[in-house]
């Protein structure tokens, strides 16, 4: 009944689900006019609401329904048993229902009366029960089944412990039985909770688990949360929905006014012990010491619920609840905070963090509050968007809005949700803000700063800021967190909207109608009033703003920040500014101004202080750093009246510098180079860049940008160990050669040189780069040298070279090709060389430096041979040469290759033997896409080491060692079955291939995939295997599945007669099938002379020709047979489908 009670809760605001406190049961004749109407004036007396039946008559055998609902409607059941009770069928029918209704619910409470009779009579059912149940057992029409539930119900309601009248006071007895009923229904008064409980029902249970009432341990439960997501909501809920299992309970309200003040925490221990005591006389409290003995002395053996909520402060928990101990067995205690550290101090057992509502939830809540309806009217969908994207999904703002616009005309909603940007509902900001009104004075100008400038910004920026103007920011980011003010979320901290916007009004409160008079500027109107009218005062800490497109240029003043000496921060985007200013603070730690109008800063500005220096876009043209010596961050991106950076060494704390597209900058002074804490540097697009720092010792960069420096000629000698730096842009550069002493960038990663057109020559020691993964050399024509010199580094030997002691190994067959011994690279290198010019190069000479590189990309390179000197790249896995045009021969694969692609290589002729060697077991693509002079058709044969290989190239025909083909009249579909041998079993194949021939009408890109049943073996619809133009001509597809893949096929058989092979085109107006085959490898069988290819049943589309060829004998110890399953196939239903599915997507040319 508890669930029921919770679920009804969440749609209904009533406090309470009983309609009544009392239903009374009793023989009318026996006590109607006296007793019962005594003690009915009793309870109505003392406010409780009692069922009472004046129906005189009642007629018929079957009890109203009106007396069974009124039943289920009640809290207590008094059952009266006089001395005719029992002869009144009604009576012993509601006794039953009582009962019934006390076993489903364990709310409803059964207090028995014995009113002069004896609990034993009833018991035993003798004296006037047992002659009462005697005369319903005389009846003829009487239900012995029901005689017998009667008896039983009058033996339990007997058993239970009531209230015994034989003779006495009967006005007294009354007053104590009314006394102990509105104990009881008092005990647990249903607490009021909000009229829609949207979204609030996985809450109640994930609490209700921590909780696990009914266990005997005591246990102390956290609730924390910002403040309006809901806290008291669900406790309020969770207490009417078990109070009802503990002897006592208490929810205890705390008003955040009494904070530590001892004269409160006195009158809230008092609230508490006559909350669940009940006796004001004897709980009168004098201290708070007497307090917490009084609540230990007598709580302590009582099991009891108590709900402490919106506790802000440690004191009050040390008072109220100070241990579990307090406690008797099986006690709960909740507590609701807005700070989650106060529940780590007090040790509870468990805490549980309040979240807002989904959007959906969110979304209903507030149509409850507009339009009083779980949907908004029609054309009011775009403004409750607005409205919950605004509200943060908090439920105490979206009921305050829901309210405040119910029933208003739409021109009133477009002018209201303006103004909540602007200045928060005045009830949301109250209660917001008594979360900011409990803060310390440091831990409320952090919570301003971040509200008004640093909401999702960087932590590390953030504690940079924060830490310049001395608020301790690893102290008091943690006590914003736990207070529920700020949170963090991949390393940037985040501040809901409306807790940003609550800042804000704080701020703006301070001086509501004068900006110039505030600590802080935020809004962009605000802040041009400002800088145009010279209103600044010395109390404005921090500006900034961003401006929306179209505002007014701003006329700044020569004396725009003349006044407000105490500036410490100033940012303003996207705006655009005419004048010049003759003074700067020089309190100021930021100064983030893009397209400032200063030529140069002020020179009575000292920037001692200064940390961050961003002028993007800007004037600037003359930079002085003399004395800035706290200087971070410095940003000049897109200046493009800059010409020098001078000399910084008084800045030694630099670790972002940014001149990315200063296109006018032709020096950066030497300096630069010895900055020993520089993490990133940032010059990309300075192409009028000659003079950068010839040696580098920037022990802690990681990051270098000197990509489309296309004067540069020279990189710098690196005079140190710099192993943070793990990439470097160098692409368009005009560089001719890296220095040796690239070495000792041992933790490089990624290089890139593409474009580097005077590029001839790369040092021996990029190859003791042993982190480098991708080394980017496309577009380099003159690249000849690939390290080829005995260069080295402090002593170090040259790079290892790879013997070809691989010949050795090839006899192994499809044994995997043995990797180089250990070196000192412990990463896979990709290295690129599209375009660029290899015929000249020693990159194919004896030796190669490269022994961990696993991906070759030569395409559109001037090379002509590869040659056999390829074989020493055993590590290498994919080779892609498309576009080289003038490409002639393969003569080596690498032994461990996996892919080739060779695409548009018009010029190639010839192949490595991949059919009759067993040197390539990782093969497993070729692409060989309009290569007309490669003859493949005779180098394709299914070899046993293969591993599930395809390839494509030009051609119209299927291999004439294809077993079974079909040509299809350009269909975009071609199906044939191939049916059982009796000759061989499914356990004789060892591989089936696959092959069709296509025609590709359009533009594309092309995939494919294969599936057996509705598996998918082989799934490459996410990447591009092959390109066509529209005019290429037709290709052959072969596709080779392994003896795993067959595997597959072994576990289907026994459902299957036959197999069914389909080839069909995702988009027949992108390829055609023209051409269709299959061919089924089988192991040497002892029987191979008896051949059937009567076996083959191929069902033809309209205007197709089948050709049956013969069996050929393949190499070695495989054969190609037709026959597929054994003669003893048991029940086989259906043919086993295997599709193979061209997929073509049309792209630009």
């Amino acid at each position: 009944m508890a669930s029921s009670i919770i679920s009804s809760s969440y749609s209904s605001s009533v406090t309470s689900p009983w309609l009544y406190d009392v239903f009374l049961s009793f023989r009318g004749e026996d006590t109607r006019d006296i007793f019962i109407a005594h003690l009915y004036h009793a309870l109505i007396q003392k406010g409780i609401r009692t069922y009472f039946d004046e129906d005189e008559l009642r007629k018929g055998d079957e009890i109203s329904p009106t007396l069974l609902q009124a039943i289920e409607d009640s809290r207590i059941s008094i059952i009266v048993l006089s001395k005719n009770y029992a002869s009144s069928t009604w009576c012993l029918d509601e006794l039953l229902k009582i009962l019934d209704q006390h076993k489903k619910s364990e709310q409803q409470r059964i207090l028995p009366i014995f009113y002069h009779v004896d609990p034993s009579h009833i018991r035993h059912q003798k004296e006037s029960f047992g002659e009462a149940l005697a005369k319903h057992a005389e009846k003829l029409n009487v239900d012995m089944k029901k005689l017998q539930l009667w008896k039983e119900a009058l033996q339990e309601v007997a058993n239970l412990s009531g209230y015994h009248l034989i003779n006495g006071n009967e006005s007294k007895f009354i007053e104590e039985i009314v006394q102990d009923v509105s104990r009881i229904a008092n005990d647990h008064l249903y607490l009021n909770v909000a009229e829609h409980l949207v979204g609030l029902k996985p809450h109640v249970e994930d609490v209700n688990l921590l909780l696990s009432v009914g266990t005997d341990d005591v246990r102390m439960i956290g609730i924390f949360g910002v403040g309006g997501i809901g806290k008291t909501t669900l406790a309020k809920t969770i207490y009417n929905s078990i109070a009802f299992r503990f002897e006592a309970s208490c929810f205890l309200p705390i008003d955040s006014n009494t904070l530590n003040q001892v004269n409160c925490l006195v009158q809230l221990q008092e609230k508490l012990l006559f909350k669940i005591l009940g006796d004001s006389r004897s709980l009168k409290v004098d201290n708070i010491d007497t307090g917490i003995n009084m609540i230990k002395r007598r709580l302590h053996s009582k099991r009891v619920l108590l709900i402490l909520d919106s506790v802000d402060h440690l004191d009050q928990l040390k008072t109220l609840a100070g241990a579990c101990d307090w406690f008797g067995k099986g006690s709960r205690i909740i507590i609701t905070t807005r700070d989650q550290h106060l529940l780590t101090t007090h040790g509870v057992d468990s805490t549980y963090e309040m979240t807002g509502l989904n959007h959906q939830d969110a979304f209903q809540l507030f149509c409850w509050h507009a339009f009083k309806k779980e949907k908004p009217v029609d054309g009011y969908d775009e403004f409750v968007k607005q409205i919950v994207n605004y509200a943060g999904r908090l439920p105490l703002a979206l009921t305050v809005l829901g309210s405040d616009l119910c029933g208003r005309s739409e021109s009133e909603w477009v002018s209201a949700i303006e103004e909540y940007k602007k200045i928060p509902h005045q009830d949301i900001q109250k209660i917001l803000q008594t979360s900011y009104d409990r803060l310390s004075e440091n831990e409320k100008n952090a919570f301003l700063d971040i509200a008004c400038f640093f909401n999702g910004h960087r932590l590390d920026y953030v504690i940079k800021m924060l830490d310049s103007v001395g608020l301790c920011p690893d102290f008091l980011i943690p006590r914003l967190k736990e207070k529920c003010l700020i949170s963090e979320f991949h390393q940037r901290l985040q501040m809901h909207d409306l807790l940003r916007d609550m800042g804000r009004e704080v701020v703006r409160q301070e001086s509501p109608k004068d900006p110039g008079q505030r600590s802080r500027l935020f809004f962009h109107e605000d802040i041009c009033k400002v800088l145009e009218g010279d209103t600044g005062t010395d109390r404005v800490e921090a500006i900034d703003g961003y401006f929306p497109d179209g505002t007014d240029i701003i006329l700044l003043s020569s004396k725009a920040f003349k006044n407000m000496k105490r500036l410490r921060f100033f940012r303003c985007r996207n705006a655009h500014f005419s004048g010049e200013v003759d003074y700067l603070p020089n309190e100021i730690r930021v100064i983030d101004w893009s397209n400032c109008p200063l030529q140069s800063l002020p020179s009575t500005f000292h920037g001692e202080k200064l940390i961050c220096l961003r002028l993007p876009r800007s004037h600037i043209q003359e930079i002085r750093l003399a004395c800035f010596k706290d200087l971070t961050f410095m940003d000049f991106n897109n200046c493009e009246f800059l010409v020098q950076i001078p000399d910084i060494s008084k800045c030694p704390n630099m670790m972002e510098i940014d001149l990315h597209c200063c296109k006018n900058l032709v020096e950066v002074h030497n300096s630069v180079g010895f900055l020993d804490k520089l993490v990133k540097l940032k010059l990309a697009g300075c192409f009028n860049l000659k003079r950068f720092p010839r040696r580098l010792q920037l022990r802690s960069l990681r990051f270098l940008d000197l990509s489309d420096c296309s004067s540069l000629q020279e990189f710098p000698e690196i005079e140190c160990e710099m192993k943070w730096l793990d990439r470097i842009y160098l692409a368009g550069t005009a560089i001719e050669e890296l220095p040796s002493s690239i070495g000792y960038l041992t933790g490089l990663k990624f290089l890139d040189l593409r474009r580097s057109v005077n590029l001839k020559h790369l040092p021996s020691s990029i190859h003791q780069l042993r982190y480098l993964v991708e080394l980017l050399l496309d577009d380099c024509p003159n690249l000849v040298s690939f390290g080829m010199g005995g260069n080295n580094i402090n002593g170090q030997s040259s790079p290892y070279m790879v013997s070809t002691s691989w010949e050795n190994e090839a006899s192994s067959g499809a044994k995997l090709f043995p990797l180089p011994p250990p070196t000192n690279s412990t990463t896979s290198l990709h290295l690129y060389l599209k375009n660029s010019g290899l015929s000249k190069s020693n990159f194919f000479g004896p030796f190669h430096f490269f022994p961990n590189l696993v991906l070759l990309n030569l395409s559109g390179s001037d090379i002509v041979s590869i040659p056999a000197s390829i074989k020493t790249f055993v590590t290498l896995r994919t080779l892609t040469l498309i576009g080289c045009k003038q490409l002639q021969d393969i003569i080596e694969f690498p032994p461990n290759l996996g892919s080739v692609s060779a695409g548009r290589c018009i010029s190639l002729e010839s192949l490595p033997e991949i059919s009759k060697r067993f040197n390539f077991p990782r093969l497993r693509w070729i692409e060989l896409t309009r290569c007309y002079k490669v003859n493949m058709m005779r180098n394709c044969m299914p070899n046993p080491a293969w591993n599930r290989i395809g390839m494509i190239f030009p051609g119209n025909k299927i291999p004439d060692w294809f077993s079974h083909w079909k040509e299809t009249s350009n269909s975009d579909r071609c199906e044939f079955d191939i049916k059982g041998s009796p000759s061989y079993d499914v356990d004789d194949i060892i591989g089936i291939c696959f092959c069709v021939v296509i025609e590709p009408a359009g533009t594309i890109r092309l995939t494919f995939d294969i599936m057996i049943g509705v598996a998918d073996v082989i799934d490459h619809s996410f990447h591009e295997l092959a390109n066509f133009d529209e005019m290429d001509s037709d290709h052959v597809w072969l596709q080779y599945l392994t003896i795993e893949d067959v595997t597959h096929l072994r576990v289907s058989v026994d459902q299957a007669d036959n197999l069914r092979i389909i080839f069909e085109s995702s988009d027949p107006n992108l390829v055609i099938i023209k051409r269709c085959g299959v061919h089924l490898l089988y192991k040497q069988h002892e029987q191979n002379a008896k051949l059937d290819h009567e076996n083959v049943d191929v069902h033809l589309d309209h205007g197709s020709q089948l050709s049956r060829r013969h069996r050929v004998d393949y190499d070695g110890d495989c054969n190609i047979e037709s026959g597929l399953y054994p003669q003893q196939r048991k029940h086989a239903t259906s043919p086993l489908e295997i599709k193979f599915v061209p997929r073509a997507w049309k792209f630009p040319c």
